[in-house]
């Protein structure tokens, strides 16, 4: 594909895919994604010719302006779309698929100093939520969606949608499995921990106050009205 065909396809998707742009001048000027992806396109050429320094050089002159940190050695397939984008990180050994979106404070990162393949493999079309983390080199399927700050480190399957710390499938293949996605019905471990502590403690002092022979003190019962 030639420069202006790439060019004005990655232009193409920044209108597909954020309904707030209005014009080319807009997305050539005022989007730091659509800055950050066509400015890796030439580091990765660089680093591909073992140009190593200049890639280096060039991708933390990018990362300066834009607030996202790519690696020219990452592998990014067509139609990457990088949403508001600060603080986005991605490592060397990333390999992206097509059609792609990631939304800012994203990290595609390693687990450790290990040396080889050390990020993950991201498949096609597949939705990476704002503060999510995805460590290690393992594999997110086709049209995968992760959510909003979950943390992943383990493979996800094709056609699934992964939420929480650490991540979890919660759906597969169109059907909801385990923990509903509605925010307001998803568990809370410590608040069901804490009130568990306390209605330990409410149990114990009314045996205590049995064995003493005295009233259980109603200053420190509690109720769980609230």
């Amino acid at each position: 594909m030639g420069l202006f065909r790439r060019l004005k396809e990655e232009i193409d998707v920044v209108f597909q895919r954020d309904p707030a742009a209005r014009s080319v001048l807009e997305v050539l000027f005022c989007y730091p994604g659509f800055h950050a992806i066509v400015g890796h396109r030439f580091h990765h050429f660089l680093y591909r010719h073992k140009l190593y320094f200049l890639a280096r050089l060039f991708s933390q002159i990018n990362r300066f302006f834009t607030g996202i940190e790519i690696h020219p050695g990452a592998k990014i397939g067509r139609r990457f779309f990088i949403d508001h984008g600060m603080g986005v990180v991605i490592g060397e050994t990333t390999e992206i698929g097509d059609d792609v979106t990631i939304y800012q404070g994203v990290t595609l990162g390693g687990t450790g100093k290990e040396k080889g393949k050390r990020h993950p493999t991201i498949g096609n079309n597949v939705m990476i939520g704002a503060g999510a983390k995805v460590l290690g080199s393992i594999k997110v399927g086709d049209n995968a969606k992760i959510g909003a700050g979950a943390v992943v480190h383990k493979e996800v399957p094709p056609n699934t949608t992964v939420v929480g710390v650490p991540g979890k499938v919660v759906v597969q293949d169109g059907v909801r499995v385990g923990t509903d996605l509605n925010h307001h019905n998803l568990p809370d471990p410590v608040g069901n921990m804490l009130l568990c502590l306390q209605r330990r403690i409410e149990e114990l002092e009314t045996r205590l106050a049995k064995l003493e022979g005295k009233q259980p003190n109603a200053d420190l019962q509690h109720t769980d009205e609230n």
